[in-house]
């Protein structure tokens, strides 16, 4: 194999196709966070109770992690191009929904839409940086890109909301994907070669697992939707007991199909899979961790401080700045040190920032007393999120690229559902009935008792990592040509 098909694999213009990719990373990254602050506003005009108005997050959560599975396996089967577009005109028609609704359930259908696009359009863009970049220098690089788009992302999103919900209004923070998805959509057919990236499986004459599908998404649906509402409702509500019951049982039902069926949608050996078993539980447990910081610092934020949309958006930048620094960093580390030991640097230095952070949350702590904890957690954050995904799917082969992309997404999801609904339950346990100084201080103290919590789950976060395997040594342009077809071993 030529250096020119081991870099570009099916990519005609490689530089242009990884931009588009991060772009596209970008929009499911804001899309986590855009909404948060402009939740106020959107109650009051479109008549939410205070029930109901977590469904503009929770519908979106509900819908990404319950379909991921799903979506991963349909970009095997079908082609990541195809479910790359797919994902995409489904954020577009979704948002400019969002934007028009005048009531609650047209809202809460349409972020419903938006978490099934981002469950096709994940994996897909996941798939096509791991499959489509030469292993080594050149796939840590376009790792670094993309977990860079991800990672500041997410921070973005608090910003972006910020700025457009105080300007233009509510409507704007959904508005503003629609250009951004329809023109990453129109720019994929020009740049993804449809022949290089067609669905493997289908190709094959393998066939669709209805059963699995079925069962699978419903329920991880289930099981996510009680893992959202739980704090909400409680955890002995009928709905949130029954969903969670009903949700367990179809994935025993799953599983059984799947030990049974010649064309599985999930392939249960994948998950014996040593880089995959610690990917399902690092990305777990990283959401679990890192994933509810940006939650804690907002309240710490709002209602600690009193800031305002706006300040509150930009009170991010410097956490942003460090993730974009951690993320290019981590590129480059993972091309000298490999990916496991670099994986386990970033986290240890997280957890050092996240320690950091804790020990400064104060009720009368000055902005710049964060910065330094804000500085550190965020290397360590922006680089852990570049590694995960690549070391998890590293062991996976190329027409399974797509499930075990679903899977650590899935697992990704159902952590930071679990280890909100668990860590908001710790800084919430000393407020109740408190107002004005005294809650703040409660506020405080809780943060501050939830961050430290959470620094302990990254520290068993590394202790996971440890059981990625070792990276070796890239191959030499012609082992590589000899050795294309087989299975890659390292992100």
């Amino acid at each position: 194999m030529s250096r020119v098909q081991e870099s570009s694999s099916g990519f005609r213009r490689p530089g242009l196709t990884l931009a588009l990719l991060a772009f596209a990373q970008l929009i499911i990254s804001i899309d986590y966070n855009i909404v948060y602050v402009a939740l106020p506003e959107i109650g009051e005009s479109l008549g939410f109770s205070a029930q109901t108005l977590q469904w503009v997050i929770s519908a979106y959560a509900v819908a990404f992690g319950g379909f991921l599975l799903l979506g991963g396996r349909a970009v095997d089967l079908f082609g990541p191009r195809r479910m790359f577009i797919l994902g995409l005109v489904l954020y577009a028609a979704a948002s400019l929904a969002g934007g028009l609704a005048a009531s609650p359930g047209p809202l809460v259908a349409a972020r419903a839409v938006q978490g099934l696009g981002g469950a096709f359009l994940f994996p897909a863009t996941l798939t096509l940086v791991s499959t489509g970049f030469a292993e080594g220098r050149e796939r840590n690089r376009a790792f670094a890109v993309w977990g860079t788009a991800g990672g500041s992302g997410m921070i973005l999103g608090s910003l972006l909301g910020g700025v457009l919900t105080q300007a233009f209004g509510w409507p704007a923070v959904f508005y503003v994907n629609v250009p951004l998805a329809a023109a990453a959509a129109v720019l994929a057919v020009p740049l993804i070669d449809p022949g290089a990236t067609a669905g493997v499986l289908r190709a094959a004459g393998r066939r669709f697992d209805l059963g699995g599908a079925l069962t699978a998404t419903a329920g991880t649906t289930l099981v996510v939707f009680a893992l959202v509402q739980g704090p909400e409702s409680g955890w002995t509500a009928p709905a949130v007991v029954g969903g969670a019951v009903a949700g367990t049982l179809l994935l025993a039902m799953f599983a059984a199909i799947e030990a049974r069926s010649a064309d599985p949608l999930l392939p249960l050996r994948l998950l014996r899979g040593r880089d995959l078993g610690s990917g399902v539980l690092v990305t777990f447990l990283y959401m679990g961790t890192f994933g509810t910081l940006l939650y804690f610092l907002t309240v710490y934020f709002q209602v600690v401080h009193g800031y305002d949309a706006l300040r509150t958006g930009l009170a991010f930048l410097i956490p942003m700045a460090a993730i974009v620094a951690g993320a290019q960093l981590a590129g480059k580390l993972a091309t000298n040190c490999g990916t496991r030991t670099t994986m386990i640097a970033s986290l240890i230095v997280g957890l050092a920032g996240t320690m950091l952070v804790a020990a400064t949350l104060a009720t009368d702590a000055s902005y710049a007393a964060l910065i330094p904890g804000l500085v550190v957690l965020g290397l360590g954050q922006g680089a852990g999120y570049t590694l995960m995904f690549g070391a998890a799917t590293a062991g996976t082969a190329p027409h399974h690229q797509g499930v075990a992309s679903g899977v650590a997404s899935t697992a990704q999801q159902i952590g930071g559902a679990v280890g909100l609904a668990v860590l908001v339950a710790i800084a919430n346990a000393g407020t109740d009935g408190l107002t004005g100084p005294a809650l703040r201080s409660a506020t405080t103290d809780g943060l501050r008792t939830a961050t430290f919590v959470a620094a302990a789950g990254i520290a068993l976060t590394a202790m996971v990592a440890l059981g990625f395997s070792p990276s070796r040594k890239p191959l030499t342009e012609n082992a590589a040509g000899a050795a294309a077809d087989e299975t890659p071993v390292a992100a």
